[in-house]
C-alpha cells in the first residue's frame, strides 16, 4: 500500500529533507504533499486524503501544537497520525505535545531508518488512515 503523506515546516529546506528521506527509507508513496504553516496543512487536508502527518512545532501563522489541536477537534481529520520533528524535546513542551494527541516525536536530526520505523508502527499497522 502507497501511502499520502502531508509534511508541515516553515523551512523548504527541512520539508525536502524529510520528502528526500522518506525516498531514502523506500517508505512507500502515492503522494507527498507539502505545507509551509498549520494554516496552509489544513487547508491541504480539507482537499486531499492524508494517510500520516509530519508537522514541525516552531512556524508562523499556526504552529504546530495549534494545528493538531484543530486536527483534533474534526470529525475528518483526528483520526490521522500525527509525528512532530523538531528539535525541542523540553519537558514543558512533550506534555503539550501529548496534551494535544500528537503519536509520536522525533528528534531532529534523525535517520532514514528512524523515519521508517515510526511510519510502519502507525500505518502498516492499521492505526492510521488507509488510503
Amino acid at each position: 500500500m502507497a501511502y499520502n503523506i502531508l509534511i508541515v515546516d516553515d523551512s523548504l529546506t527541512a520539508r525536502t529533507f524529510i520528502a528526500r528521506t522518506l525516498e531514502i527509507a523506500e517508505v512507500p508513496l502515492s503522494h507527498v504533499y507539502q505545507a509551509g504553516n498549520g494554516q496552509e496543512a489544513l487547508e491541504v487536508l480539507q482537499r486531499e486524503w492524508v494517510d500520516l502527518v509530519f508537522a514541525d512545532i516552531n512556524m508562523p501563522v499556526m504552529n504546530g501544537v495549534e494545528l493538531i489541536r484543530q486536527m483534533r477537534a474534526n470529525d475528518l481529520f483526528k483520526a490521522i497520525p500525527v509525528i512532530i520533528i523538531s528539535t525541542d524535546r523540553s519537558t514543558h513542551r512533550m506534555n503539550e505535545l501529548k496534551d494535544a494527541g500528537v503519536q509520536a516525536y522525533l528528534t531532529k536530526p534523525f535517520t532514514p531508518e528512524d523515519l521508517k520505523a515510526t511510519i510502519e508502527r502507525f500505518l502498516a499497522s492499521g492505526n492510521g488512515g488507509a488510503s
